[in-house]
């Protein structure tokens, strides 16, 4: 018998597999297969890819592996054997292992997946900030009408459509925060690694990665949501800040690592920046005392912004898809590459 692992019973509900999940797996690769499904909990915070026990003997022997990441100590208990792995993870930088290059096995990730719920999160921080909800908070926690502060300027607002955004990355959350983006008027432009290929829909200019200066001065709000590689890391510096229009606005669902959080917070400090909606850092969980927490101009989420009741429907197409294609041979879809990290 063939062997494949689902190794995904999160302790948190909303990401641990359902029974019809594992039914959907079972009946998609058929006669001949034994679906071995882990009851140990795995981690599935961030890039996943810590490994129980359990996972780790099941992997012995199995062809294929589906975890919150790819834990080394289950390539390792699969080298030799093990043929294609998957994360129901976006981001794969846990992942990309030198266990996972010894074997030679296939990985594939979920990015589209989450794209639709965390752009729908990005259009929400845009509305949050452009529309003054934080000063309404403010004076509803000290019981103040506050109308005159929004009547005589002293409360930034302005209207979605005509705002400028930027979005750093175009892939399925980038062009899914584009579509929203442009469909309320707003103007869209990115940067994105290939900037020759087709502009997606909603997209008005595209740069390469040396752009990004470029992209920050035309951006009256800033979107990170490309994945976090060598290239990447610390991509949005003091000086990407200091190039944006006094006032704009940062949103990052990518990883915490793309940017520099201190020039962020001197940014935000001196009104460069006017406020931010940070949904990943470069520490996680944020320390207790970190300035980021009281910030005014800082709207912190626990890196959850790909939370959605509809996740295991898209996941489990993904993987029946995807079974599909591996019995038959087919190109897999959402094959990361080990090389570029995405």
């Amino acid at each position: 018998m063939r062997r494949a692992v689902l190794d995904l019973a999160s302790p948190r509900p909303v990401w641990a597999i359902p029974d019809a999940t594992v039914e959907a797996v079972r009946q998609a690769f058929g006669r001949g297969w034994e679906i071995v499904s882990v009851a140990a909990p795995a981690l599935s915070d961030g890039d996943g890819a810590a490994g129980s026990g359990e996972a780790v003997q099941a992997a012995h022997g199995a062809e294929v592996y589906a975890g919150w990441g790819v834990p080394p100590a289950v390539m390792a208990a699969g080298s030799g054997v093990l043929r294609w792995v998957h994360t129901a993870a976006a981001g794969v930088g846990a992942s990309i292992t030198p266990a996972l290059r010894a074997t030679g096995a296939r990985l594939t990730n979920s990015a589209g997946v989450h794209a639709e719920p965390i752009a729908d999160w990005v259009l929400t921080a845009i509305g949050f900030w452009l529309r003054g909800f934080p000063a309404a908070l403010r004076a509803q926690a000290e019981q103040r009408w506050a109308k005159d502060e929004f009547t005589n300027g002293s409360v930034p607002v302005r209207e979605l459509a005509g705002t400028r955004v930027g979005i750093v990355g175009l892939g399925g959350i980038g062009r899914a925060v584009a579509r929203r983006c442009a469909a309320l008027g707003m103007e869209v432009a990115a940067v994105r690694r290939h900037p020759t290929r087709a502009r997606p829909a909603g997209v008005g200019w595209v740069g390469g990665p040396g752009k990004l200066t470029t992209l920050a001065r035309r951006s009256d709000v800033l979107v990170l949501a490309a994945p976090q590689t060598a290239d990447t890391k610390g991509l949005v510096s003091a000086a990407i800040l200091t190039a944006l229009p006094r006032g704009a606005y940062v949103i990052n669902v990518a990883r915490g690592g793309l940017l520099d959080e201190d020039a962020l917070r001197r940014a935000l400090d001196d009104g460069q920046v006017g406020g931010c909606a940070l949904d990943v850092f470069a520490r996680e969980p944020l320390a207790h005392g970190h300035p980021f927490w009281r910030h005014p101009r800082v709207l912190v989420f626990p890196h959850v912004s790909a939370v959605s009741a509809r996740f295991w429907a898209r996941e489990t197409a993904l993987l029946v898809d995807n079974i599909a294609r591996y019995r038959s041979g087919r190109r897999l879809r959402n094959l990361v590459n080990l090389e570029l990290g995405y």
